[in-house]
């Protein structure tokens, strides 16, 4: 992603000098300001418009003619064939199985199975390209977030750019990223030998589990059979009811990616990961920015999806300081969208959380140019046809799976990774999830090539290591199946890709408290490092150890860089290293790695610790407020 972002920076910059030098000119020199090499006339007649990559419902799809770097087949030119296995589903946990079982040592037929449109993903209208193959739920936000952090549209905007151009040049750089992807993507198939076709995929009514009836763009059905079936499915954003999503106005988190124009104000309903990214996002595009959360203390709200509370505290600071608005302990009551003007603006009614009245001074309703609700996710596995094939799915709609990942079908020959599964709802479990499932449906190529555990004299002493062993704890080891992961807190990093992010791995102090472990922190703020002070003060990083021994049990980041910096604190944690390691370790100057060394210290020295931290906090709020003065 490093590089990616590097090469939107540098197109943005250049087009958008070319495009201010062409206004100009045209200006000067065209009648009505027509650019017609670059269609700034308005939003719709802009290359990358509102309809190349709008999402549509099921019941409206329509499919384009298949272009050649699609690499879609017809599913009638399939019907009838047989596989070794099917792939439901072309995001990144689908796609990476689809790869593993098509590569050595398994080299099986497969076949992947996707309906894009389904699913609310990313289309480029102009050519029927699926922008979201392969990618994670939230590869269109990161590339937004990176051109929010790029380039400044208060500036653009004092050059007297409209916002239309301003928004479309953004969103062609993320189209142009999740292309690349995409094509990326649809090469590695084609060089794989997997077979890609799209089209809405489900059991037959029969109540076999072998076969599969592909719905075609003419709504024909074809019919395949496959001896293995892996559902990877995905999810989709929960839509509470009494909210009028119009995929205009008002947006559900995977929708908001059809957004046509930059708008001035937005309301996010939500506490979670997704919602502070989107506020942060919007808010580094210049917008008014508010956040309304159901939870009076919002701190608390992060608590509850893991983060520590020194970690939340300091992402809500970052909330406030970068000027967006938290409605504390508030719902959406009623909800007045205009019809036939979109310029006018929406209203929101608030009240307190279950209905309650809010307190005095307290807002009542606002008024914003779009509304999001980021509330959650669920599994995607509505229409499917799972009961006909004896699959069970839970209250939530997540399939209900083995430790082998084997689902509770008929035939015992369909598996399920991912979002389907229910939470976390990561791209990275759900891979591995995906690995592991093509693992156990084809244990046997590993013994027949020679790499089984049979014949692997080191397999044993490799697989039964109790790295990151506390008690009953340990790694997830191969499966990643739903309960080892739901048990098990050293099984995944978790990253937040707000601006700051943040980010951590393990044990919090609370945790190792709830275990009976005398667990103590060390913490190191980005402005006591060099790198940090000089380019990026606000944040911290806290390492929780065990007061008995010096293990290091979790790390919890907060600023810049915090979801690449976590994988060498979960490298701590998987060794069990310890604060003595650490301060023995010499780190690169000027590099964010150094706070490491920072927490260390911080830990066997906590009185100098404080103070060393009270001094760079005082010249870090005496530093923000000048900058806020200026």
């Amino acid at each position: 992603m490093s590089s990616l972002s590097t090469s939107i920076q540098q197109r943005l910059h250049n087009n958008m000098l070319t495009i201010i030098a062409i206004i100009a000119y045209s200006s000067a020199i065209l009648p009505n300001n027509t650019v017609h090499a670059f269609q700034l006339q308005s939003p719709s007649s802009f290359i990358i418009s509102t309809q190349q990559y709008r999402s549509r419902e099921p019941s409206s799809f329509k499919f384009h003619p298949t272009q050649l770097h699609l690499a879609a087949i017809p599913p009638e030119d399939i019907s009838d064939q047989s596989f070794d296995l099917a792939v439901i589903g072309a995001g990144p946990v689908g796609v990476s199985a689809a790869l593993q079982a098509a590569r050595a040592p398994h080299n099986k037929n497969v076949i992947l199975i996707d309906a894009p449109r389904a699913s609310g993903a990313l289309m480029n209208e102009a050519n029927g390209e699926d922008l979201s193959i392969g990618g994670p739920t939230g590869l269109f936000s990161k590339a937004l977030r990176d051109a929010g952090k790029k380039i400044s549209v208060s500036s653009l905007k004092g050059m007297g750019l409209r916002d239309d151009s301003i928004w479309n040049e953004i969103v062609a750089s993320c189209v142009e990223l999740a292309s690349f992807n995409a094509r990326d993507t649809v090469r590695q198939l084609e060089y794989a030998g997997v077979t890609y076709v799209q089209g809405y995929a489900a059991f037959a009514d029969s109540g076999g589990s072998s076969s599969l009836f592909i719905t075609s763009e003419d709504n024909s059905i074809s019919t395949l059979n496959a001896d293995n079936i892996l559902i990877a499915t995905g999810s989709t954003p929960f839509r509470p009811g009494g909210i009028p999503f119009d995929g205009k106005r008002v947006f559900d988190s995977d929708s908001i990616n059809t957004l046509s124009r930059l708008p001035k104000s937005v309301a996010i309903t939500g506490s979670g990961i997704i919602a502070i990214e989107f506020a942060k996002i919007f808010k580094n595009l210049g917008s008014d920015v508010t956040l309304i959360i159901r939870d009076n203390i919002p701190r608390n709200a992060l608590m509850k999806i893991g983060l520590d509370k020194d970690i939340s505290a300091t992402l809500v600071a970052d909330l406030a300081r970068s000027g967006i608005k938290i409605e504390r302990g508030a719902q959406v009551k009623k909800f007045i969208v205009p019809r036939g003007n979109d310029l006018a603006p929406i209203t929101l009614d608030l009240e307190g959380r279950g209905g309650a009245t809010r307190p005095t001074g307290a807002a009542t309703n606002l008024k914003c140019d779009i509304y999001v609700a980021a509330v959650g996710r669920k599994p995607n596995t509505a229409n499917l046809n799972l009961a006909a094939a004896g699959i069970k799915i839970d209250p939530y709609g997540g399939i209900e799976v083995d430790s082998e990942l084997k689902t509770t079908a008929n035939g015992g020959n369909v598996y399920a990774a991912g979002d389907v599964l229910g939470r976390p709802f990561l791209a990275s479990t759900g891979m591995a999830q995906g690995a592991a499932a093509i693992t156990s449906m084809f244990k046997e190529d590993f013994v027949q090539s020679g790499n089984g555990d049979d014949d692997n004299e080191d397999s044993d002493s490799k697989s039964d290591g109790a790295q990151c062993e506390v008690g009953e704890l340990c790694m997830a080891g191969e499966k990643f199946d739903p309960k080892s992961l739901a048990s098990n807190p050293f099984a995944f990093p978790v990253g937040v890709w707000s601006s700051p992010e943040a980010a951590y791995y393990g044990l919090s102090t609370q945790q190792c408290q709830e275990m009976g472990i005398n667990a103590g922190e060390g913490v190191a703020l980005y402005a006591e490092c060099l790198r940090g002070l000089v380019f990026s003060p606000n944040g911290l990083l806290k390492i929780v150890f065990d007061k008995e021994n010096g293990q290091i049990m979790g790390v919890h980041i907060c600023g810049d860089d915090a979801c690449e910096l976590i994988h060498y604190g979960m490298e701590l944690v998987k060794a069990e290293r310890t604060i003595d390691d650490v301060l023995s370790n010499l780190y690169s100057a000027v590099t964010f790695h150094e706070m490491y060394r920072i927490a260390a210290m911080a830990a066997v020295d906590e009185a100098g610790a404080r103070k060393r931290r009270a001094a760079a906090g005082k010249a870090l709020t005496a530093r923000n407020r000048g900058l806020a003065e200026n």
